[in-house]
């Protein structure tokens, strides 16, 4: 399959997948009994082991489910992580998400034609980028306990740096699958998913810089 018809997919269900997302997390924030439920009654931490759940499974098991399985998946994980990110629209400012949505789009696109044109083979930074992703897990877990807004900033910044990372390496994987793969439409899926999560991890982050609270 041509690599400019396999990107036409991968960044259409790219698209649709944030568009749920976004929407999902709008909805429920404005329902105050709904993000009440989800962040006091325990069931954003069940959220959260579910989107993990998706993402491993749809990933190990891409080449062995049908076509209509997997995008029933993405989208399903796309509506989960809309249910985990709304608290986003309570705790920010709309114009504020919108401004630092477009800034995310703008990095995401400069890093995506670094990613598509470079002749550097990328492949050897996937450990480095994973070991630094692990790292910012482990440092983000023990600032659960210890609160420290130094350490915050420092993983926010680091994390923008990795994830500027995964979406050149991702890009680059994608443009390589398109030459060796068997059905496009599911690796469009798989794809669509690897830049999403790139995508939605950068924003956050850049939010957390950037955005303006609520009063």
């Amino acid at each position: 399959m041509e690599e400019n018809k396999i990107f036409q997919k991968v960044f259409m269900w790219m698209f649709v997948g944030l568009f749920i997302s976004f929407l999902t997390g709008s909805f429920v924030a404005s329902n105050p009994n709904m993000i009440y439920n989800i962040y006091t009654g325990g069931l954003y931490w069940w959220f959260i082991i579910a989107e993990f759940a998706l993402v491993v499974y749809l990933s190990a098991r891409i080449n062995k489910m049908s076509y209509n399985s997997a995008v029933i998946s993405y989208l399903l994980y796309s509506f989960v992580s809309g249910l985990t990110i709304s608290v986003i629209f309570v705790a920010f400012e709309f114009a504020s998400i919108i401004m630092v949505f477009g800034l995310t789009s703008l990095v995401f696109l400069v890093f995506s034609l670094i990613g598509y044109f470079t002749k550097i083979d990328l492949t050897k930074f996937g450990t480095i980028l994973m070991m630094g992703l692990l790292a910012i897990i482990v440092a983000s877990i023990i600032n659960i306990f210890i609160s420290s807004y130094q350490l915050d900033l420092v993983t926010t910044i680091i994390a923008i740096v990795i994830f500027m990372g995964f979406i050149m390496y991702d890009i680059q994987k994608i443009k390589r699958m398109s030459l060796v793969i068997t059905d496009p439409n599911k690796a469009a899926i798989i794809g669509a998913l690897q830049l999403y999560l790139d995508f939605i991890n950068l924003f956050i982050r850049l939010l957390r810089l950037f955005g303006r609270n609520r009063d």
